[in-house]
Parts: structure tokens; C-alpha cells; sequence
């Protein structure tokens, strides 16, 4: 095996940081993957987990390592497993560039001679692990197991790499996000038991986002969030109407959350208006930057793109599933300088597109792994002071996701001995598994899609987040305001955006309190003079509601859902658990106005 690069011998040089160069080239690698590479060679593991955010290079830090094996003979071949026929193809593509072929295509049989392995899908492993098992105990081999927690995604796939690859030589293990949600082991990782009985995910080596923002690595990622009215009709019939970002029900959540990414409505095209605009700014400093809209379905995503051509006049990349067609759109887009992509949900961990900055997150998948996968798709740097800008739509748990982008979280095994409070990071897997499918149906299958109907949906730009901190306030779609935001450089480094940021809330905030407030509506009202109402306060607000119904109950020999039913009709609006604090209070006085007139 004669496989020599000038990547074999990077074990030798220093892993200082910046003098190392910081954007990573063929002949010389980022102070983590050397430090990384030395934690290798000094320990020459079996086995070794290395977590590195999305854009920090994985798969040069991997490739570096494959070829240091190949060429001290540790290893004979490589064989890499990827989640999709997208990322197989891109790995072959990059083990080219430093002397590793691999074949992308390879099915069955004897590997050609000129190959020094092969890269295949984790459902490639699932059908034939024999196969590759066979394969392994000829030649020793080291096997990189990128995005190792598609192991997990179903049973089969866990078993099938176990028993493939079970033989090797040396296996690395890779992944960008925090780890499955449910309580599968994944195959090749090591746990570890807690103080609290709790067995987790141990790491040999991770790099997270905090650290490759900090190092350079990686792009600062401005998220916008924006809010608004939503109207919508419930299978029951009953008309309900309330505001994104507001306290409500989980379910009233999931229905505001799509009525504003029907495309019908008015909040998609002012969103994806406003990501325009943000995108014509970013490319004044970086010229060709690139957007992209995750939508949740085909249907969707189609009219997404046709939204898209009437706002900007441009056509749109339209990737609809994770075929060679597919796959060919992604690298045509890649290479071009075209403005926008729309691509359906699943294909946000198969792109990789560096000129990608700015990102419309129109999907209503709500785990941190699929959040995570996502936003890692803006953050790739290619060279120091490029931003990302996420455009997302008022929800709480995208909201929370937004705020601990640099949390280090580990793959839990067992579930809280306890029961208490419910875990915001253990959302269902059967979601996890959906946004991961290699498929296009639409949603409408599982039946919520027809438990409503979207009927009206405007767009109010909501507050910006930024490195776990809020700036801003809400003002109207098209206004001087949201123009400030969406006007801040492309180009960055990360104080600066702080400091911008908090020049524009200031700036937003002057030029509000200039107003009496009764010439402000609540949007243009000053955080400090705008009502706040959290969770406990609307809970309180119920409470107080119920407590006066039920006085009146005693009063007037009306049942409950008699006067409740009342309430709604005089008052308008939803059923109190979906009221706003305002609809609760016009409640609770016109109640308190009947209990007088019938003493």
C-alpha cells in the first residue's frame, strides 16, 4: 500500500491555533482535528467517537486519519457509511482529493484493484451486512461510521452494523448533533454511568459549536423570528384565532404553527420576502451566497418555489427527494451562484453547500437533533466574518433550540428514574424517524393535517436571537424596523454583531417611546410599557375564570359549559384553554358584570 499524502505526516506539525490554517486545506488541518488526530495516534483506539458541530470538517479529520492508517498498514481498506446516497457520493468525492478511492456504486462481487475501499448507505448495510461482513474479515479494515446515530434509526440498521462490522479493525464514529432522543444503544459507543444511575454517551473527543464559533470555524447564526395573527377552522368546526408565540395548548401550538406555513396565507410570502432582502444584503459582502427553505412536504415545497419566482422574479432549485436527479440539483446549485433552494424536510443532513447563508426554517418538525441538522447546513465558513441569518417562525421550542446552539448534549440511554418533569429534548421518536425518511408523502397521512383548516395568517417581525440573547422588538412587516435588522452586514465577526444588535433594539426603542401610547399599538410599544403575559400568569387568568364560572353556576342554576358556551358567544374568541390573557380578561369582567345584576 503505497498511499502517501502530505496529509499522512500533519501528525508532526503543531496543533496551534491560528497558526495552523483555520479554514482547512488538503496539506494542513484545524487546530481540533490535529488535536484530535494526536488523541488518536497516541491512544490507537479500536473504537473512537469524535463530536464535531456541523462545518467543523468531520470528513477532512477523518480522511486525514483513514489515510495515516492506510499508510502505517494498520488498515488495508476503508469502508465508509453514510445516512444518504447524497452524502455517499460526496464522501468518495472528497477521499479523491487526497489519493483515497473509494467506490460510491460498489453492490457486490471483488472490489476493483484501483479502489482502496467503498462508501455505502446505513440501508445499503441494513439489506446485506454479510456481505460486507465477509468483506471485513478478508482485509483488515477501518470502517467511519458518519452520522452514527442513524444506527439507531431503526432495529435492523443497529443489528446489520453490528454483525457487518463487528470484525473491523478500526472503527471511527462520527456526528455533528446531539444524539437520538429515544433509548436505543447505538452500535460502537461507549456509555458511561452517572451519579444518577443514568448511563450516557461518551465522547473521546468533541468540538462544539461554541468552540468553533470562538476558533473561527464556524458562522454566527442570526436567527429571525417572526410572529403574527393566525386564523384557523378546527374539525370540530369551532373558528379560532390567535397569535403565534403566545401561551397556548400544545395542540393550539402545532395548528398556529401551521397555519403560518401555509402557503395561502399571507405570513409565508412577507417571511420569505424578508429573507430575500436579508440575503440581497449578505451578498453584497459575500457575492454569491445562497438560501435555502426546508419545507415539510412536495407540495408545500413547490409552492414555496413559486412564491419565491413572484417575489424575487427568479426561479428556485426545487429538491424534492433523495434521488441521482436530486443529488445532481444539489451540486448544480453548489456551483452556481443562483439565489434560492427549496428542499423537503429530510434532505436538511444531505446538503452541503458552503455558500448556503441564509435559511428559511418552513418545516414543523420540532426535535433538537432535526434543529440542529438544519441550522448546521448555514454555518459552514469559508472565510472569517461570513453570518448566518435563520428565519424562523415564533414557536417555544424552536425558540429554546435557538438559544443553546452551544449546549453539549450526550445520548442518554436510560430513562429518568423519577417521574417528574416532562424532558423538552425527549421528543417522540416515531418524529425523529419521519424527518429522517427518504420519502415526500405528505403529512396529511396521519390525519392532524385535517383537524384544521388554515383560514388567514399575517407575518409580524418578532425579535432577533443571537449567541443566547434577545434584541428587539415586535414591529410590522415592511417597516423602518425589521429594515434595520434585516440590513446588518454579511460580513461580521461575532462582538460586532452584538454590538449592532444592540444598537438597533436602542435605536427601535427611542424611536417608540417619541409615541404617546395611545397613539402605539402594542407592537410599537416599548418592551419596558408592553403587557407581559408568561405561562403561569394566562394559567392564573383560567384559574380566576373557572373560579368566577363556577360562583355563577350557583348563582343562575347554569351549567358550566351553559356559561362558558355564553362567554364565548358575547366575547368571541376561542375556548379558554386557546384564549388570549386579553379574551380571558374581557371574560372574567363580563362574568363579574352578570353576577352583579343578579344580586
Amino acid at each position: 500500500m503505497t498511499t502517501t499524502t502530505s496529509a499522512t505526516n500533519n501528525h508532526h506539525l503543531s496543533p496551534a491555533f491560528p497558526g495552523r490554517a483555520p479554514w482547512g486545506t488538503a496539506n494542513k488541518l484545524r487546530a481540533w482535528q490535529q488535536s484530535a488526530m494526536d488523541r488518536y495516534i497516541q491512544t490507537q483506539p479500536r473504537d473512537f467517537l469524535a463530536v464535531a458541530t456541523p462545518g467543523a470538517g468531520k470528513t477532512t479529520f477523518a480522511l486525514t486519519l483513514a489515510s495515516w492508517l492506510l499508510h502505517h498498514h494498520v488498515v488495508q481498506q476503508v469502508t465508509v457509511v453514510a445516512p444518504t446516497e447524497h452524502l455517499k457520493k460526496q464522501w468518495a468525492e472528497a477521499a479523491a482529493r487526497i489519493g483515497i478511492k473509494l467506490d460510491p456504486e460498489y453492490s457486490a462481487g471483488p472490489l476493483g484493484k484501483e479502489y482502496h475501499g467503498i462508501a455505502i448507505t446505513y440501508a445499503g448495510v441494513g439489506v446485506r451486512p454479510m456481505l460486507h461482513r465477509n468483506r471485513i474479515e478478508q482485509r483488515k479494515t477501518l470502517v467511519i461510521l458518519d452520522e452514527i446515530h442513524h444506527a439507531g434509526d431503526s432495529k435492523s440498521w443497529g443489528e446489520a452494523c453490528l454483525e457487518a462490522f463487528e470484525p473491523a479493525t478500526r472503527r471511527l464514529a462520527l456526528t455533528g448533533t446531539p444524539f437520538r432522543s429515544d433509548t436505543n444503544p447505538i452500535p460502537f459507543v461507549t456509555y458511561e454511568e452517572g451519579d444518577d444511575g443514568i448511563r450516557r454517551s461518551s465522547a473521546d473527543y468533541t468540538y462544539g459549536y461554541g468552540n468553533a464559533l470562538g476558533d473561527g470555524v464556524v458562522r454566527p447564526v442570526i436567527f429571525l423570528s417572526y410572529s403574527g395573527s393566525m386564523r384557523w377552522r378546527t374539525k370540530a368546526g369551532d373558528e379560532i384565532a390567535a397569535k403565534l408565540g403566545e401561551p397556548m395548548t400544545k395542540d393550539a401550538v402545532s395548528q398556529a404553527w401551521r397555519t403560518a406555513l401555509d402557503p395561502r396565507g399571507d405570513w409565508m410570502p412577507k417571511v420569505l420576502k424578508a429573507a430575500d432582502q436579508r440575503l440581497t444584503e449578505v451578498r453584497k459582502a459575500i457575492p454569491d451566497a445562497g438560501a435555502l427553505v426546508i419545507a415539510s412536504d412536495q407540495e408545500q415545497a413547490r409552492a414555496y418555489a413559486k412564491l419565491i419566482r413572484e417575489i424575487t422574479g427568479e426561479g428556485a432549485t426545487l429538491v424534492l427527494s433523495d434521488d441521482s436527479g436530486a443529488s445532481q440539483r444539489i451540486d448544480d446549485f453548489a456551483h452556481s451562484e443562483d439565489r434560492w433552494m427549496v428542499a423537503v424536510r429530510m434532505v436538511s443532513e444531505g446538503v452541503d453547500v458552503p455558500r448556503l447563508a441564509v435559511g428559511v426554517y418552513a418545516t414543523t418538525i420540532s426535535t433538537p437533533l432535526f434543529f440542529a441538522q438544519a441550522v448546521g447546513r448555514f454555518v459552514r465558513s469559508r472565510k472569517r466574518g461570513e453570518t448566518a441569518s435563520v428565519f424562523l417562525p415564533t414557536v417555544p421550542s424552536l425558540l429554546g433550540f435557538a438559544n443553546e446552539m452551544e449546549v453539549e448534549r450526550d445520548h442518554v440511554l436510560d430513562k429518568p428514574k423519577k417521574d417528574g418533569d416532562e424532558d423538552p429534548y425527549a421528543e417522540s421518536e416515531k418524529e425523529m424517524d419521519e424527518a429522517n425518511q427518504q420519502q415526500d408523502e405528505e403529512d396529511g397521512a396521519t390525519g392532524e393535517q385535517f383537524s384544521f383548516e388554515a383560514l388567514e395568517s399575517e407575518a409580524v417581525f418578532d425579535r432577533v436571537l443571537y449567541d443566547g440573547a434577545e434584541f428587539g422588538m415586535q414591529a410590522h412587516a415592511g417597516s423602518e424596523e425589521e429594515q434595520d435588522y434585516l440590513g446588518i452586514p454579511g460580513l461580521l465577526e461575532p462582538d460586532q454583531v452584538q454590538m449592532l444588535l444592540q444598537k438597533r433594539q436602542a435605536r427601535q426603542i427611542a424611536h417608540s417611546k417619541k409615541k404617546p401610547d395611545s397613539e402605539a399599538d402594542l407592537l410599537e410599544m416599548p418592551a419596558e410599557r408592553r403587557p407581559v403575559v408568561t405561562h403561569k400568569e394566562l394559567l392564573e387568568l383560567r384559574k380566576q375564570l373557572n373560579t368566577l364560572v363556577g360562583a355563577y353556576v350557583h348563582q343562575s342554576g347554569k351549567p358550566h359549559g351553559v356559561i362558558h358556551t355564553e362567554l364565548r358567544r358575547v366575547c368571541g374568541g376561542p375556548p379558554s384553554a386557546e384564549a388570549t390573557a386579553g379574551q380571558l380578561n374581557e371574560r372574567i369582567k363580563k362574568v363579574r358584570e352578570w353576577a352583579t345584576r343578579m344580586k
